[in-house]
């Protein structure tokens, strides 16, 4: 009788232990993570014809795996005079896509030179399909949808940071 009562307090224990270790396991519902614009620079635009200076962003710059892969992800808003820049180590052919970007954008494709080569204007937010460069480019800049329209950008401009 002795031997059971142990193994039922043993077991009890057991019991116990794993009911309350599941429970410090167990997904708690997190905040909202808001992810934020850090200025990380300037950049000014330029028009080819006339080498002036046709308007001024401040930039966060994407230049590593982990941030040319998220780019403007999850990001609730861009103001107009912010953009993202995202320079690579070499100059080639790009896709881009909007997977989990809510923002509409024009994606701004940029040689070597800092000459704009191409864009994808009016990006739609979520869409997955790509969005390729029409010529080599080692930056690309992502401002929001319609500002390259509305600021006249052309190929052949170019950008300074």
């Amino acid at each position: 009788m002795k031997a059971l009562f142990k193994n039922s307090i043993f077991i009890l224990t057991l019991l116990l232990f794993i009911c309350c270790k599941d429970e410090k396991q167990k997904v708690k519902p997190t905040e909202k993570v808001v992810i934020t614009f850090k200025k990380e620079g300037t950049l000014s635009i330029k028009k080819a014809k006339t080498d002036s200076i046709t308007k001024t962003l401040d930039i966060e710059i994407a230049d590593n795996d982990y941030e040319t892969q998220t780019g403007l992800m999850y990001r609730e808003k861009l103001q107009p005079n912010h953009g993202m820049l995202f320079i690579f180590p070499d100059s080639q052919l790009r896709n881009f896509y909007m997977k989990n970007t809510k923002i509409p954008l024009d994606i701004i494709y940029i040689n070597e030179n800092k000459e704009i080569v191409s864009f994808q204007k009016n990006a739609k937010p979520f869409n997955e399909t790509s969005l390729p460069s029409e010529a080599p480019t080692k930056y690309v800049l992502e401002i929001n949808a319609g500002l390259s329209d509305e600021w006249n950008l052309e190929v052949g401009d170019k950008i300074e940071f």
